[in-house]
Order: C-alpha cells, then structure tokens, then sequence
C-alpha cells in the first residue's frame, strides 16, 4: 500500500496562497479531481494545436504564446486535481487512473506536435522520442513504486522539468519570430535537451530503483 505522501510529487507551489485560492474556488464551483484531470487534457490538446498551426502561420508567435499558455495550464490542472483530491477531501476510488493516464496522453499532445512545429524530419523525430522517453520515466517510477511502495520522482527530466524546457523554447520562439530575427532552431535544441535529460533521468531513476531493491531484506 502506498501513502499519499509517498505518491505525490514535492510541490512548493501547491501550498502557495494563489493556489490554495483556486483550489477553494474550484470546490465552490463542484469541480471534481477526475474532471480536472480530463480538463488538463483539453489545455494539452490546445498547446499541441496551436505547435502544429506555427507551420503554416504568418503569425507563429500567436501559436507559440498559445502553446506555451497551454502546457502551463496542463501543469496547473495536474497540481489542482491532486489539491482537490487530499486537501479538498474528494479523493475517489478511480482516482490513481485519472492522474496516470490523462498524464500519459498531455505529454503526448504536447511534446509530439512541438517536434512538427519544428519542421523537420530530426524535430518529427525528436518529438516522437520525448514522447516515449516520457511514457518511459512515468512507468519506472510506477515500477519502482509497486515494488517499494515509494515514487522516485527524480529528475533532471521529470515532468515539471519537461514542461518548464518546452514552455521556455516556446516563448523563444515566439520572441524570435517577434523581433524578426535569424536565430538558431532553438525548438529543435529544446528537444534535444529534453531527450538527453530523458535518458539520464529513466539511468537515475532505475540506479535508485536496483539499489533500493538490493538493500531489501531477502523473504523468508
């Protein structure tokens, strides 16, 4: 059995006074925790509309701002539904399963889009990889959990750290595009930092995985 504490991400942010506002404002208005789950798919759905509408744009920063709006508000969504479950006291029994697998499917509006809005066959490519890495560090840590009975949540590519890369590459594009400049594919760097990130994230979070397991005493 794992304990709340154990499952949820350390968040500074979720015992800020803005966002105990939103929670309380949330539960007024009967908001549910799963609903607010599925309403982060929809901000996720937007973000990766919006990457995919810079292509063919005269105004990419517009989409750009959207996009980059877009994953912030996926992030919030994900705070706020964890914030009405235990806070708010609305946790339900198909809780675990609106806040693992919305979360699989935002990363995946999110980060496949960007690597088309990047236009080429690497950005395509790099996409499609941040979207498996994603799945990829979400399952060990989901891995390691069954087996120890703790979240390893550890980065430096964990999803907040993710959302926070990709959110910066939009709004440098966007300024890009702005001030009318040549500057270097900075979307298509992002996703190569974020796949690198990817990859050394899933090596620590297996590294604490084995280590745990080998500190377990043996059955019997």
């Amino acid at each position: 059995m794992i304990d709340d504490s154990a499952a949820r991400r350390p968040l500074k942010s979720r015992t800020t006074a803005w966002a105990g506002f939103f929670s309380r404002w949330m539960l007024k208005t009967g908001l549910t925790p799963n609903g607010v789950s599925l309403l982060g798919i929809v901000c996720a759905a937007v973000a990766g509309g919006a990457a995919l509408m810079v292509p063919q744009s005269a105004h990419a920063w517009a989409w750009w701002l959207v996009a980059a709006a877009g994953i912030q508000l996926r992030l919030f969504c994900n705070m706020m539904d964890g914030l009405l479950a235990v806070e708010g006291g609305l946790k339900s029994v198909t809780g675990d399963l609106f806040n693992e697998i919305p979360d699989r499917i935002d990363d995946a509006l999110i980060l496949v889009p960007l690597g088309y809005a990047v236009g080429t066959d690497w950005g395509i490519a790099l996409g499609w990889a941040a979207m498996g890495g994603a799945i990829l560090t979400a399952y060990i840590r989901a891995l390691g959990a069954s087996l120890t009975g703790r979240h390893d949540f550890c980065g430096p590519m964990a999803k907040p750290h993710r959302m926070f890369a990709v959110t910066v590459g939009c709004l440098s594009m966007m300024t890009i595009d702005i001030m009318n400049v040549k500057a270097p594919p900075l979307m298509l760097w992002c996703l190569v930092i974020v796949n690198a990130g990817i990859v050394i994230t899933c090596w620590r979070r297996t590294a604490h995985l084995a280590k745990a397991l080998n500190q377990k005493p043996p059955k019997g």
